[in-house]
């Protein structure tokens, strides 16, 4: 069914879900089953509780265009708030409950929310005191705790709901021009911005993303990514507009829900890509020495395939200027390898497959670039995956591959009605097809600005309209998008030389001893990078190899780490084969690709230690600063 059909009279998102409920009205919307007790809606039921979480708060005094904060993290309760809120005519400011402190009453102050609706009891005592004297007129819990004695009206979910059955809800009109949220930058720079999202940008999605996907309804959809993010809950509004269900997985849990739920779709960041592809890694390494060798044939065979395929469908990203008989060489060659591939997927990567559940017809993945050896291990096994680009300055979704024409190593085309232009980052000079440069975002999908900062809005979109994404890429012949990295992580050498670390990182994480890495060398001769090795990986490695080396345990503090083996010289040599090996075969390698030294460090990056955005990004400039003394030594030895 299409969605313009279904939906293109409508206003504001608001409206989305009574159409819905009439279409799929016994259809499961929303499942938790890690909830207890389970917590599962129908589309009918989902409608009625958001009309009566959106009754309470008018109850409470709630006008339209009034500013409420939603301070909380996936569940469907935090759709009925977001939903309830929007349709009670009020513009919601959302982050997560597991944000800082002073970051939520930074957002809670400048949005100037006159309602706060938080997570649990927790999270509004950890805002406390300083949460009461803003003085909001009312305080919603997410769940059904007993609201503590205080001078703020605090309500709890249930007794919000009761509120909202005396009165039926009175959905104000609105248009699409309206302001229908504020999504607040992660603020790895400076004080987080809450960029203006109205019902017309994000309505443009929900019309718009069939071009990349068409579910059915009653198709199964995991949902992983925080839900108050641009790309999740974007991609939430669609896939619910289309009558799916929607099941709430987590970390711990996600490798058993794609087995027990089976997913036709899921939507996730290149980081779970990444682990899903290093379990399988981690499987194999712990296979007899002759399966190893057998798997890594079919892999080696089946990567052959796919690249001589990519070419004779003018899919390869470096071979769209070949000619006709290079072309037909590639089909040739795909052709004598494709027995070898049906072989390996019959023995191999069925398997592999089944472990996502065996239904997956297509998985998004977004909030940054997916490595190419990530991408094309997928397409190897059978799993299609759809790469798309946005920020959330574009609500967020501007480009996406199809499913008709999946060009690995790009974010595929533009949406229609968006236009992409790549221009001289200095200059702004439109560049010729195919020379890289800033890319430019243009369409009905562009924020309205950054909320009560208009320089910052000015800055960020031209008086054309045209959006500044800070991103460097090019486009191919029949316009696919081809992202080389930010602008404002580009490391310039000493010698001139601009160096974008996110394609060699990529390349560097293809070995199985690094789990993450970070490039670094501004104004320096030459690249270093921090690196969290796999620790698992390399204990293989120095078993197999009877080195008998003491490597350290995982919770070893970092500043202990030159008492332990992890330094010793048969190691740093092993990494420094590793790193030397995989730049040297990533396309387009020039020598100042080169990485001349490295720290190896034990603690991850991530969300819990603020070294990673909620999309699982490294925040550079934090990683940077706590590591500040570490890299400084990497060029005190020159």
């Amino acid at each position: 069914m299409s969605t313009a059909a279904s939906y293109d009279q409508i206003q504001s998102l608001s409206e989305i879900w009574a159409i819905a409920a009439e279409r799929y009205a016994d259809i499961v919307a929303l499942y938790d089953p890690h909830q207890k007790p389970e917590f599962k809606l129908t589309y009918h039921q989902l409608w009625q509780r958001i009309q009566q979480f959106g009754a309470g708060l008018q109850a409470l005094g709630l006008q339209p265009q009034e500013k409420v904060a939603l301070i909380a993290d996936n569940s469907p309760r935090w759709f009925i708030a977001d939903q309830g809120s929007i349709a009670a005519g009020a513009v919601n400011a959302v982050r997560s409950s597991q944000a800082e402190k002073q970051e939520l009453l930074y957002i809670y102050g400048d949005s100037e929310s006159q309602f706060l609706i938080v997570e649990d009891l927790k999270t509004f005592e950890r805002l406390n005191p300083e949460i009461t004297d803003l003085q909001p007129r009312a305080v919603i819990f997410l769940t059904d705790e007993e609201v503590p004695e205080t001078d703020l009206a605090i309500f709890n979910f249930s007794q919000l709901m009761t509120l909202g059955n005396q009165e039926p809800l009175e959905m104000p009109r609105r248009s699409p021009q309206d302001l229908m949220t504020l999504i607040y930058t992660s603020g790895t720079t400076g004080k987080p911005k809450g960029v203006m999202l109205s019902h017309g940008n994000v309505l443009y999605q929900v019309l718009n993303l069939d071009q990349v996907i068409q579910p059915n309804p009653g198709d199964v959809t995991l949902s992983i990514l925080p839900t108050w993010h641009s790309y999740e809950r974007a991609a939430e509004y669609f896939l619910l507009s289309q009558g799916c269900t929607q099941i709430y997985t987590n970390i711990r849990n996600i490798k058993k829900d794609l087995q027990t739920y089976k997913p036709g779709y899921m939507v996730a960041v290149p980081r779970i890509w990444e682990s899903i592809y290093e379990g399988v890694q981690k499987n194999l390494r712990e296979q007899p020495a002759k399966k190893q060798k057998l798997v890594n044939f079919f892999l080696t065979c089946s990567q052959n395939y796919v690249l001589a395929q990519r070419i004779a469908n003018n899919l390869s990203l470096e071979h769209f200027h070949v000619s006709p008989l290079t072309r037909l060489m590639a089909k040739s060659k795909a052709i004598a390898l494709y027995p070898f591939h049906l072989l390996g997927n019959k023995l191999v990567y069925e398997k592999i497959r089944g472990a996502t559940g065996g239904k997956i017809r297509y998985v998004i993945s977004g909030g940054g670039s997916l490595a190419q050896h990530i991408d094309t291990f997928f397409e190897i096994v059978g799993i299609n995956i759809l790469v798309g680009y946005g920020l959330t300055e574009t609500s967020p979704v501007t480009n996406a591959r199809r499913p008709e024409r999946n060009v690995r190593g790009s974010a595929g085309p533009a949406l229609k009605g968006t236009e992409i232009r790549i221009a001289d980052p200095e200059t702004r000079q439109t560049l010729s097809q195919g020379q890289k440069g800033l890319v430019l975002i243009r369409g009905p999908q562009v924020m309205q600005g950054y909320y009560r900062k208009p320089e910052a809005t000015a800055k960020a979109i031209d008086p054309e309209g045209w959006f500044d994404s800070g991103d460097l890429g090019w486009l191919t012949p029949q316009g696919d998008l081809v992202l080389t990295g930010r602008a404002k992580d580009t490391i310039v050498l000493t010698n001139g030389e601009n160096i974008e670390p996110q394609p060699i990182e990529d390349a560097c994480a293809r070995s199985p001893y690094i789990d993450q890495i970070m490039l670094v060398g501004q104004d320096q001769k030459s690249l270093g990078a921090l690196i969290v090795p796999n620790l698992e990986a390399l204990g293989q490695w120095v078993s197999q190899g009877g080195l008998g080396l003491q490597l350290p345990d995982p919770r070893t503090p970092s500043e202990q780490l030159p008492q332990t083996d992890l330094y010793s010289k048969p190691v740093l040599n092993l990494f420094k084969q590793e790193l030397n090996r995989e730049i040297k075969n990533r396309p387009g390698y020039r020598v100042d690709d080169r990485i001349s030294d490295f720290a190896l460090i034990l603690e991850p990056f991530s969300m819990e230690n603020g070294l990673m955005t909620q999309t699982l990004k490294i925040k550079r400039p934090v990683v940077a600063e706590k590591y500040a003394a570490l890299i400084a030594s990497l060029y005190d030895k020159d």
